[in-house]
C-alpha cells in the first residue's frame, strides 16, 4: 500500500499542465515552445514560412498562427506541433486573437481596404470579413470577452466590434499609427481602458472604452538611448500581467523593457534586453515576462520582481510576436 501510494504522488507532477512560451519566427518557418521552467525550447512547430500573430485556444490544446507566406491561419495541436488545420485569409495578415470560448478566431488583415476575418474554430472555415477603415495591424479580444477592438497604423483608427454582432460598434482616430495594445477591467470585470502604442511615439496612450476618449499620454523615459527605431516603432508590444500589478512596455530607443505600477503609471523600473524588444508575454504566476528580440535572435526571461534577465534562449530569424500557453 506504501509503495501504491508513492506511485500515486510522484505520478501527480506528470499529469500538471504545463506553461509554455510561443515564439514566432518572423523570417524563418518555425515556432518554437519554450519551457519556462528550464527556458529550454522543448518543441519546434515546421512548415510555417513566416508566422507572425500566435494565439491559443482557452483549453490549451491547440496554437493558432497567421501565415504571411500563403496568407492563412493554421492550427497546430500544442502537445505535438502536428498541423490540424488551414484556412484562407481574405488577404494578408498580421495579428491574431481568439474568443474567450474558444469558438471564433479573429485575423487581422493588413492591406487596403482593411478588416478583420472571422473563423470557425471547430470546421477552420472563414465565416466573415468585417470590414474596419484601414489595413489591421493588430487585433484583440477584451479581457471580458465582450469586444473584438483592431487597429490600423495607415488611417489611423482603433475599431471596436460587438463580438456577439460580429459588428462594428465604434472606433476612435488618433492622431499617430495605432499599433500593440493591452487592457485593464473595471471592478465589475468588464473592459475599462486600452493601453495603445502609437507610430514614432516613444510611448503609450490610454483610451476610456467608456466614453470613448484619449484620458491620458505617457511619454518613456528620454534614458538610456542605445538603441535604433525601426518602421516608425519606437517602443512596440505592451502588456499588463495576469495579477493585474504591472505594466509592461517595450522600447527600441532603450533595447529593453519599462514597468510601470498599475494603475497609477509610475516608473518602477527598467531591464536591458537586447536591440529591437518587438513583442511581450508573462507567464500566468506574472512573476517572468518574456521578452521577443527582433534585432538579436533570441527571446529574454525577464525577472520581473528582481528587474533583471535570467536568461537568454536562442531562437529563429528575426523573433516579432510571442503568446503564452498553459498546455493541459
Amino acid at each position: 500500500m506504501k509503495r501504491l501510494c508513492i506511485c500515486l504522488v510522484l505520478a501527480l507532477p506528470l499529469a500538471a499542465s504545463s506553461v509554455r512560451v510561443i515564439q514566432t519566427n518572423a523570417a524563418g518557418d518555425t515556432a518554437l515552445f519554450i519551457d519556462p521552467a528550464t527556458n529550454k525550447v522543448v518543441l519546434t512547430v515546421k512548415d510555417l514560412e513566416a508566422p507572425h500573430g500566435v494565439t491559443s485556444s482557452p483549453d490549451g490544446t491547440r496554437a493558432y498562427f497567421t501565415v504571411e507566406s500563403d496568407s492563412t491561419v493554421v492550427a497546430v495541436d500544442t502537445k505535438t506541433g502536428k498541423h490540424l488545420g488551414k484556412v484562407a485569409l481574405s488577404g494578408h495578415p498580421n495579428n491574431i486573437a481568439v474568443s474567450k470560448d474558444g469558438k471564433l478566431i479573429f485575423a487581422g488583415i493588413a492591406v487596403a481596404p482593411g478588416g478583420v476575418d472571422v473563423i470557425d474554430a471547430a470546421t477552420m472555415k472563414n465565416i466573415k470579413t468585417i470590414k474596419v477603415k484601414g489595413a489591421v495591424h493588430n487585433v484583440y479580444v477584451t479581457p471580458d470577452g465582450k469586444w473584438v477592438v483592431s487597429g490600423s497604423v495607415g488611417s489611423r483608427v482603433l475599431t471596436v466590434i460587438d463580438l456577439a454582432k460580429l459588428e462594428v460598434a465604434w472606433d476612435h482616430t488618433f492622431d499617430k499609427g495605432v499599433r500593440c495594445m493591452t487592457f485593464d477591467t473595471a471592478p465589475d470585470g468588464s473592459a475599462a481602458h486600452v493601453y495603445l502604442q502609437l507610430s514614432d511615439v516613444h510611448g503609450f496612450a490610454v483610451l476610456d472604452l467608456k466614453t470613448h476618449e484619449e484620458v491620458n499620454r505617457v511619454m518613456l523615459p528620454n534614458e538610456p538611448k542605445v538603441g535604433e527605431v525601426h518602421s516608425g516603432a519606437p517602443s512596440h508590444g505592451i502588456g499588463i500581467t495576469p495579477d493585474k500589478k504591472t505594466l509592461a512596455v517595450d522600447s527600441s530607443v532603450a533595447n529593453g523593457v519599462f514597468f510601470y505600477s498599475m494603475p497609477d503609471l509610475k516608473v518602477i523600473g527598467f531591464v536591458p534586453t537586447g536591440p529591437t524588444p518587438d513583442w511581450l508575454t508573462f507567464t500566468p504566476d506574472s512573476k517572468m515576462v518574456y521578452v521577443a528580440n527582433a534585432g538579436a535572435n533570441n527571446v529574454s526571461a525577464v525577472d520581473i520582481q528582481a528587474r533583471k534577465v535570467v536568461a537568454v534562449i536562442p531562437v529563429g530569424e528575426v523573433p516579432k510576436r510571442n503568446a503564452t500557453v498553459v498546455v493541459p
